[in-house]
């Protein structure tokens, strides 16, 4: 009778044990799920230094959307869209211009050098640097003629960023709008060129969509040649705009797209480009802002910066504010050291680009205010340490 008790206890014991473990676990299954599709949580401030800004001012109302590269001397280069006139509309005028850091990004030269000037009817923007495994520099942009007729193009240089070449022509299969954001474009391990645009309109649809058909164009030739692959599948519904590429561990690319719906979407592509699955919502929550995605040499992570604003705070729901760093260990899973590098409510950050020097990060942003409208016209280069990263 005794040792029926002790039995029919002790299974009440484990029984009760059992329950209580497997509770935990689904709590915690149930955590890791919510973790992985809201970043929204914070764990504080990651530390940087602005280490320089460039403002608007007389004959220059903006300045935007750069890149960087660095060159054979250790010396890094960033190149902007520099506008002027009275206007700091995407269309109105701009040149590309450059400032360059001798000591890995802490201090700048204080002077614009022209390295474009202004080509088209309207403008040159969004500027990509990458430097290519033959050695070339290639600088892809936006030559914007008019509301119909905007394309990336893209020069080189073998002399270091001194001289470029002509510019060649990105997208020759078809017409239209396109928009390629800025630090966007990558090569893989094979040496494909890749670049992922939105077209918005065309000269025989010329009212502008704000829903925008996604495509990747590839280059097996450095960049001489270029081909379309598959339009990306995307909602009817969502809104899509300004694609980027990441290459993933498996060997698949990631498209990450700033879209509607609360959230980056996402979409994959398992034979380098040519063929798109359907887009589907990614794991950062945000406005309808761009992101940038990088992966970090040193460590194989990813790193992301975003708008990390789901739009559950009433006072900046839909705006551009904060802007958050986060790494990821599964190629874009979940993310974990989430941190905001800006937070201002009034500040409207966006346009970043990424780029990885020794043990530092630089990270250049639009940086401008709500409130005295400058929104775009202000861009800020910050410095970070990778250990800070990851504190």
């Amino acid at each position: 009778m005794n040792s029926f008790l002790f039995n029919r206890n002790q299974r009440r014991f484990f029984s009760a044990r059992y329950f209580f473990l497997t509770t935990v676990f689904f709590l915690v299954f149930l955590s890791a799920i919510s973790f992985a599709q809201n970043t929204r949580p914070v764990v504080g401030v990651v530390p940087h230094k602005v280490v320089l800004q460039l403002p608007p001012g007389p004959d220059n109302p903006r300045n935007s959307e750069g890149s960087f590269v660095t060159l054979k001397n250790g010396h890094i280069l960033f190149v902007y869209s520099h506008y002027t006139g009275n206007s700091s509309d995407d269309h109105a005028p701009a040149y590309l211009a450059g400032r360059y850091s001798s000591d890995g990004g802490k201090t700048w030269t204080a002077q614009d050098v022209k390295i474009t000037d202004r080509e088209g009817g309207m403008n040159v923007m969004s500027v990509s640097l990458l430097c290519l495994r033959n050695g070339t520099i290639a600088l892809f942009y936006l030559r914007k003629n008019s509301t119909v007729d905007c394309i990336p193009v893209v020069r080189f240089s073998n002399d270091e960023a001194k001289t470029w070449s002509a510019p060649v022509d990105c997208i020759t299969d078809q017409r239209g709008y396109f928009v390629l954001n800025n630090d966007r474009v990558i090569q893989l391990s094979d040496g494909r060129l890749l670049l992922a645009v939105a077209k918005h309109s065309s000269p025989a649809d010329t009212k502008w969509q704000e829903k925008g058909a996604l495509f990747a164009y590839y280059s097996d030739d450095n960049g001489k040649t270029w081909t379309a692959g598959k339009q990306v599948p995307t909602p009817a519904t969502t809104i899509t705009q300004e694609p980027g590429l990441v290459a993933l561990k498996d060997g698949r690319i990631l498209m990450y797209i700033r879209a509607s719906g609360g959230s980056q979407y996402a979409s994959y592509s398992k034979d380098r480009g040519a063929t798109w699955s359907d887009a589907l919502p990614f794991t950062l929550k945000s406005p309808i802002a761009p992101a940038t995605i990088e992966r970090i040499p040193s460590t194989g992570d990813l790193l992301a910066v975003w708008n990390n604003n789901d739009g559950s705070i009433a006072a900046i729901k839909g705006k551009r504010t904060p802007l958050t760093v986060a790494i990821s260990k599964d190629d874009g899973r979940s993310w974990i050291h989430i941190k905001n590098l800006e937070a201002d409510p009034d500040g409207w950050y966006c346009y970043t680009a990424i780029h990885f020097y020794k043990n530092s990060v630089l990270l250049s942003y639009c940086a401008g205010s709500q409130q005295a409208k400058t929104y775009l016209s202000v861009t800020d280069i910050s410095r970070i340490a990778l250990t800070d990263l990851y504190k």
